[in-house]
């Protein structure tokens, strides 16, 4: 791909504002609202800065990026967690993978290969990690399946 749709939000004349508005709306659809929102309310003055670089240059700089889809990215982001030992990055971007479409079956996949090439140590504290959010995001599941049905058998 060549020209400047290349670039995602970052075009020559984008602002810093369109740019971190781009990120911000990838970041809130890959991540989640709420998480964005606990991210953003928990931001002071020490870390305001931060937070502002990671919207504009990872998420609207990179994430927003035509040349790999949302899926492969999350593959590469799973992966240098991994490598690194970032569980609980990992665990966020486990939830963020399945927003972006990766199933169960590709991210156990996907953590089969870090095993090796980052190690078998890394990955079995990684399956650890995905064990713990696929068990939270089924006891989610489940919470607002009882409250969906509670809703539809009260009586107003």
């Amino acid at each position: 791909m060549t020209g400047p749709e290349r670039n995602g939000v970052v075009q020559p004349d984008a602002t810093s504002k369109e740019i971190y508005d781009g990120g911000m709306v990838v970041r809130r659809e890959v991540l989640g609202a709420a998480h964005v929102d606990r991210a953003n309310a928990a931001k002071d003055d020490f870390t305001e800065d931060f937070q502002d670089m990671i919207t504009r240059i990872a998420w609207g700089g990179i994430w927003t990026r035509p040349g790999l889809t949302r899926q492969m990215r999350s593959a590469v982001t799973i992966t240098a967690m991994v490598a690194h030992g970032h569980w609980e990055e990992l665990a966020m971007h486990i939830r963020a993978a399945t927003t972006n479409g990766l199933s169960r079956d590709e991210i156990k996949e996907i953590l089969l290969q870090t095993a090796i090439y980052c190690g078998v140590p890394s990955a079995n504290t990684a399956f650890k990690t995905a064990q713990e959010v696929f068990r939270a995001m089924d006891n989610d599941a489940r919470g607002a399946d009882a409250t969906d049905s509670s809703e539809k058998d009260s009586t107003p």
